[in-house]
């Protein structure tokens, strides 16, 4: 949305969203942290991907009903195993988390955290200056790191004017929540721990 739309020049309605669902069911009630499982569970063994219950926005588009139990009736009909499917698959990844959740004990949560807050910036910012430098060589230029105002812009640092965003190819698995970058970016792999090299992938 544009900086210079001001919402308080807009007329405001409010609709009340029960009354928007015809014949909607009374919501379940999750224990407390249990939805936060089941939907890391889903991600991991992509139980709800389309080829599993189908594409959503098609279906509710393609669907002639406009009710709740009119969609729930013309979706099982449609799709009589995605249900079931999709549940078998959530599941699995629970009792995979239920079973890697009795290997973590307080030692093994420090270290994690040591990890990501110690090890990881380090090894990002090293491996962000070395990319630099390395591109800044072939492209016979200089190089530099992005100061705290250029940051905050999405820039990470510079290859003689050129900025750019450096990040490691496994952002690439995560574009399912898209994110505006303004510059170009620059992608790196390191590999398994015990790979000799750190792949640089830059225009």
């Amino acid at each position: 949305m544009s900086k210079n739309i001001d919402l308080n020049e807009y007329n405001e309605e409010k609709l009340i969203k029960d009354e928007l669902i015809e014949g909607k069911e009374t919501p379940y009630e999750f224990p407390k942290f249990t939805t936060q499982i089941i939907n890391l569970a889903s991600q991991n063994n992509q139980a709800t991907r389309p080829k599993v219950v189908g594409q959503m926005s098609d279906l509710i588009q393609e669907c002639p009903y406009n009710s709740y139990e009119g969609w729930k009736e013309w979706y099982l009909e449609k799709h009589p195993d995605a249900i079931e499917n999709a549940t078998d698959k959530a599941y699995e990844g629970v009792k995979n988390l239920i079973n890697a959740g009795a290997l973590i004990d307080r030692d093994m949560v420090k270290e994690w955290v040591m990890d990501l807050v110690i090890t990881k910036t380090a090894k990002g910012l090293i491996y962000q200056e070395a990319i630099l430098e390395h591109i800044a060589k072939i492209e016979n230029t200089t190089y530099r790191l992005a100061n705290p105002d250029e940051e905050s812009k999405g820039i990470d640092g510079f290859v003689g004017d050129k900025p750019y965003q450096i990040k490691p190819t496994s952002y690439l698995s995560k574009q399912a929540l898209p994110e505006e970058i303004p510059v170009d970016i620059i992608f790196y792999d390191e590999g398994s721990k015990n790979s000799k090299y750190l792949k640089v992938y830059y225009k």
